[in-house]
């Protein structure tokens, strides 16, 4: 089957699944198997907070373990069986695209197989057939052709949890000139609004609450605290948008494409005064691994395949 994988810094997400990826090791079973990967002899609860923030994903063995378990969810959400091939669909951003392509392809699938492995007590044993890389945010696109219609020139705006980068598109095709990445994802904005109410007001909330509030979703909160909350959300997104000008991109002059983990955020607290051209907000943060699926299916020809 072919299965997408969305290898963020803040969450991993495939077609049905998205959840933190942060991941903590046990060398004894742990007290609930929910969420547990058994690997090599470890233990490893999956989805637990956020792991590090490392420049190279492959220094360690984190992200291959993550990608076990999106494995593991994927094949019993679809009712597969638990022996099986797959098929990996992946992403890297355009602006390293071609210098990370091997290596991560290679990190995604050793050169042992197949891998045998139990995840929530359930033992797998799963041939990694092939890995398939394409663009980050613009496989998203696949999804939602139309956002490109009459359009010629569109700046795709993808607001990951480290970065945020930026393309833009000419007539549909990526020009791979424009592409950025600037450092501004929302790990950095959770943690500026937490430091910002403990110096406030003393509390020190966590990172669910700061989404929640900054979603705009009820949250049970210190009135102050998610007053301040709200206001470092639009502080961060003037922040955004001076920065993305700066890169080059006129939001004034042309269309903006929103997605990833962020877009949510960015979008609620884009005013009328900002002038902005025209801003589409893809909130579903699997938009990405669902683009990547869908190519993959186009390419070995069936989108519904796996």
């Amino acid at each position: 089957m072919n299965i997408g994988i969305d290898h963020g810094y803040y969450a991993i997400k495939t077609r049905h699944f998205s959840f933190p990826a942060g991941i903590s090791e046990y060398s004894h079973e742990p007290y609930t198997l929910q969420n547990t990967l058994e690997y090599g002899g470890k233990f490893f609860v999956c989805g637990t907070g956020r792991q590090p923030i490392l420049r190279n994903k492959m220094e360690n063995e984190n992200y291959y373990l993550l990608t076990l378990a999106a494995i593991a969810k994927e094949i019993q959400q679809r009712g597969a069986k638990t022996e099986c091939s797959v098929t990996i669909a992946a992403g890297l951003p355009l602006a390293g695209f071609g210098r990370e392509k091997k290596s991560f392809r290679e990190y995604l699938r050793p050169s042992s197989q197949p891998v045998s492995f139990q995840f929530e007590g359930i033992p797998y044993k799963v041939t990694i057939e092939d890995v398939k890389l394409f663009p980050q945010g613009y496989s998203a696109l696949m999804i939602h052709p139309e956002l490109l219609q009459n359009e010629p020139s569109v700046l795709l705006m993808d607001i990951g949890g480290w970065t945020v980068d930026l393309m833009r598109l000419d007539n549909n095709v990526p020009n791979a000139a424009t592409c950025r990445s600037l450092e501004l994802g929302m790990i950095r904005c959770i943690d500026e609004v937490k430091e910002q109410v403990r110096r406030d007001v003393g509390l020190s909330v966590t990172d669910a609450q700061v989404e929640r509030v900054l979603a705009g979703k009820p949250c049970s909160m210190d009135e102050d605290a998610r007053g301040i909350i709200q206001k470092q959300g639009r502080l961060y997104t003037e922040r955004l948008l001076s920065a993305a000008m700066e890169a080059g991109f006129d939001l004034k002059a042309i269309p903006v494409v929103m997605l990833g983990g962020g877009a949510a955020v960015v979008k609620r607290n884009v005013a009328p005064q900002d002038g902005l051209c025209r801003v589409f907000a893809l909130l579903d943060d699997r938009v990405n691994a669902e683009g990547f699926e869908r190519i993959l299916g186009r390419l070995s020809g069936g989108v519904g395949k796996g």
